[in-house]
């Protein structure tokens, strides 16, 4: 009998998959304490950016298509 693959919901909450398969996520250090950070870091941690390579490779276990 074959099982479905479970999703990590820990993970599928960090990341998203984008069109071409490739894993978004979003920065860390934005949360709290930002008054003592200049406002242009702010605004650049409000961006996503892709997950490196490397870490893809096991994102990629945790969130199955």
């Amino acid at each position: 009998m074959a099982y479905k693959m479970k999703t990590h919901k820990g993970a599928a909450k960090r990341f998203k998959r984008t069109a071409t398969g490739k894993i978004k996520r979003y920065k860390a250090y934005k949360s709290h304490l930002t008054g003592k950070k200049s406002p242009k870091r702010v605004r650049t941690l409000r961006k996503s950016s892709l997950v490196s390579k490397s870490d893809q490779k096991r994102i990629d276990q945790l969130i199955p298509r």
